[in-house]
């Protein structure tokens, strides 16, 4: 009965997020209250909540703060000169021009926020593919795979994800991951060399002066629904694009912004470069605290969490000196932080339901006995290939807080260790980026243009193919 019953909860959890009947914090807690009711344990749910609240607290206060100093970074200019160096380095060669794209992606997407992301990227390079007359889904694919193999970071999102479902810390997770990753993100970078070869062949190398002639087009901010008939909230997007600095404001019309290719290479801009928040004299200080916050979460000083809060006070109180100024990022970043930090304790009502009642335990067992003995010992291998098409047809939420436990256990009694089940749960990641369940893609899609479904096309056999590429080198070095 608990397995039928806990696969029954799992399935009411993924059909309602995924038709979006309920939000995912409002499922996270009000789906296993009313199942902890059905197995005739409600009275204990008070004691379920409080412990798993207890056990993901160091995990929320990472992503909360991770979340503050990379979004304050980007305010105060840090990611500015890179931006402009990109656009430089790719002048009008085309295959440069998809190394670039996946460069800034990938750079951008230290602050964990794919919507930001693709805001950033897009903003930059549209004007470049327009005027050039590239395949703008070429721009798409190669921005997702970048944020893919980066959203694994502990402050993007899956990382945090497995770490709260399974109980583990996300640096055990995250840090042996790294080499696979690096290998991944390389894969990417090989990947955009192949397409750019390919649009070089197909458009030549053009001088700037050549593709300078009189053109008008307009970025749409927030156009996900105009793209594929849904999208991110345009409110939302403007109020993050009036955060970053992206071109233009979205509002429900869904103003534009004017992305006419500069007269020259050297005004390139993907971010306001006027914009209030800007510290050029404190830019070397930030970006020491960076790769010093970097290195300190790489060789595990303190913990993630610690490591965080520290960078983010002080990254606040040294750009921002003043009470009000510092209210004023904390107010553009608190959107972020509250939708993160509160999944991250709503799943402590899912997880500590689902492990309190033992519904885990049960389902477990089923899973078990109908894996063909044979496979049993690789269960990290079976977890990693199942994490590429499942991330892509339900959200991560649904993955990391419905499933993983159940391949974790299962893991188990075969001998493999949770840490190799959560590590290998990060493989798809590329693929999930550009899952019509992921509203960060339909500010991708919509700000470049793109037809969704024309996106989808030309992404899923490239982004399941890095995924592999990932899933091979974990296993390769050992990892996996």
């Amino acid at each position: 009965m608990l397995t039928i019953l806990g696969f029954t909860m799992i399935a009411t959890f993924l059909v309602l997020i995924m038709l979006k009947k309920m939000s995912p914090i409002a499922a996270l807690v009000l789906i296993p209250a009313l199942f902890c009711v059905f197995v005739g344990k409600g009275a204990k749910l008070g004691d379920y909540v409080i412990d798993g609240v207890t056990s993901l607290a160091p995990t929320a206060a990472m992503l909360m703060f991770a979340i503050v100093y990379f979004g304050v970074m980007i305010d105060v200019g840090l990611f500015d000169p890179i931006v402009r160096g990109i656009l430089k380095f790719c002048k009008a060669d085309p295959l440069r021009i998809v190394v670039g794209t996946a460069v800034l992606a990938a750079i951008v997407s230290l602050d964990g926020d794919g919507s930001t992301t693709f805001m950033i990227t897009v903003s930059a390079m549209y004007p470049l593919y327009k005027r050039l007359k590239m395949s703008l889904v070429v721009m798409t694919g190669v921005a997702a795979m970048a944020n893919g193999v980066m959203n694994t970071l502990p402050w993007g999102g899956p990382t945090a994800r497995a770490a709260t479902a399974l109980k583990l810390d996300a640096s055990d997770i995250f840090v042996p991951m790294i080499p696979a990753l690096a290998v991944g993100l390389l894969g990417v970078l090989a990947l955009s060399y192949v397409l750019g070869r390919r649009e070089r062949k197909r458009l030549g190398v053009l001088t700037l002066d050549e593709v300078l002639e009189p053109e008008t087009e307009t970025v749409l901010v927030g156009a996900g629904a105009g793209a594929s008939g849904d999208g991110a909230d345009a409110s939302v997007v403007a109020k993050k694009a009036a955060r970053t600095g992206g071109s233009g404001s979205g509002s429900g019309t869904g103003s534009g912004a004017d992305a006419d290719l500069p007269e020259a290479d050297d005004d390139f801009q993907g971010l306001d470069p006027h914009r209030a928040t800007l510290r050029p004299k404190l830019y070397w200080f930030n970006a020491l605290l960076t790769v010093t916050l970097l290195t300190a979460m790489i060789m595990e000083w303190l913990p993630i969490p610690v490591l965080f809060l520290l960078g983010a006070a002080l990254a606040l109180t040294v750009n921002f000196p003043h009470m009000p100024d510092q209210k004023a990022r904390l107010g553009a970043h608190a959107e972020n932080v509250l939708n993160v930090s509160g999944m991250v304790f709503a799943a402590a009502v899912f997880t500590g339901v689902l492990q309190g009642t033992g519904m885990v335990d049960h389902m477990s067992k089923w899973l078990v006995s109908n894996i063909p003995d044979g496979m049993g010992p690789h269960m990290a291998l079976v977890t990693g290939v199942l994490s590429i098409p499942l991330t892509y047809f339900m959200s991560n939420d649904g993955f990391y807080f419905g499933v993983l436990p159940v391949l974790a256990e299962a893991g188990q009694a075969h001998g493999v260790s949770s840490l190799e089940i959560a590590r290998a749960s990060l493989v798809g990641q590329p693929l999930h980026m550009s899952s019509p369940l992921v509203p960060a893609v339909y500010v991708l899609v919509g700000m470049a243009k793109v037809e969704f479904g024309d996106h989808t096309r030309f992404v899923v056999k490239w982004a399941a193919l890095t995924s592999l590429v990932v899933l091979g080198a974990g296993i390769l070095f050992g990892i996996i």
